[in-house]
């Protein structure tokens, strides 16, 4: 059994070793061998045919067996059944380039975020910087519409989520005076960086702590020697034109399309395969329908959140009709 974490809870899953890689199995009804934390891993799967015979024979069976390439490599290079994965790219070359490719409203937002006193750090996973990220996570319970999965976690659960490829991984911080406003864990993977975080206090968004923070991980990057720069999705399987997806074009990001492969291992996961529904439901689901459960997801968190502040207004309201004892009399009263 391995231990994951899955939006931001840790489970424990089957897997296995093979070569430099974790293969993992998830799911119920359809189960998905990958590998584990394959967005972040410094190497591909090498030898994809001896993991497939391996997986033939582990217990319990998964269904599907999927794998993809590195972003610097986008030629498909294996005969297996593959679709496209949307990968949000900045080739790096220098720092100047990627700067003017930039909106100027990007470039205005940076040096703002100067002007008004946000500074940037490069720190190393301490107790202090903990201490900073547990606040930073309890500045906001609803984050995007729904409920931050991190908000309320102890110094422990912090330590425990954020301590994963320490040894090649950079925490760069946004600070106003001594509060930390946002972060970036920056991943290195041989020649690519990828951003595993980025989290920032909305009550200072008008500091544009993001957008210092962009410029920063750009001008570590290119120092670094790195040549490609990704920040997860740029489309999530059908849901589109969402706000995330601007922001990253706003910031020099762009499609990639890196081959992903599937491999069915039983007669369910080709079956799951020929209907389609490996995609799961973002690959499935129409956009608008997608975009309609989005703001209907977040009116019921607002409408949640007001509910409960409003019970709470209410049960610490003095009952108006309730007589309370006066240690005077009132005017006029006889003594």
């Amino acid at each position: 059994m391995i231990e994951i974490s899955v939006r931001g809870q840790w489970i424990k899953v089957h897997g296995f070793e093979f070569a430099d890689s974790t293969i993992i199995t998830t799911g119920n009804w359809l189960r998905t061998a990958k590998v584990h934390d394959e967005a972040w891993s410094e190497n591909e799967i090498q030898d994809p045919a001896s993991c497939i015979y391996r997986l033939r024979s582990q217990r319990p069976r998964a269904d599907i067996f999927t794998f993809t390439q590195k972003p610097s490599g986008t030629e498909p290079k294996y005969s297996y059944y593959r679709e496209d994965d949307s990968i949000a790219v900045v080739r790096l070359s220098t720092f100047d380039e990627w700067w003017m490719s930039v909106p100027q409203e990007t470039r205005k937002n940076a040096r703002r975020s100067a002007k008004y006193g946000v500074r940037i750090e490069i720190r190393e996973l301490d107790d202090a910087l903990v201490n900073d990220l547990v606040q930073l996570n309890n500045s906001q319970e609803i984050r995007q519409g729904r409920r931050y999965t991190h908000h309320g976690k102890s110094f422990e659960q912090v330590k425990k989520d954020h301590s994963s490829f320490v040894d090649r991984s950079d925490f760069i911080c946004a600070y106003f005076e001594n509060e930390l406003v946002g972060f970036v864990k920056l991943v290195y993977r041989g020649e690519v960086a990828s951003i595993l975080n980025l989290l920032t206090n909305e009550s200072h968004n008008d500091k544009r702590p993001s957008n210092a923070l962009l410029k920063a991980v750009v001008e570590r990057c290119v120092s670094e020697g790195m040549t490609h720069l990704t920040y997860g999705n740029f489309n999530y399987g059908n849901k589109r034109n969402i706000p995330i997806t601007t922001f990253k074009i706003r910031h020099g990001f762009q499609e990639v399309l890196v081959p992903r492969y599937f491999v069915p291992l039983t007669r369910r996961g080709s079956l799951a395969l020929a209907l389609g529904l490996h995609r799961g439901l973002l690959g499935i689901l129409p956009n608008r329908l997608l975009l309609l459960g989005v703001a209907a997801r977040a009116k019921v968190y607002s409408f949640n959140q007001w509910f409960i502040s409003r019970c709470s207004s209410i049960a610490e309201r003095p009952n108006r009709n309730r007589q309370t004892g006066r240690s005077n009399p009132p005017a006029g009263s006889n003594t």
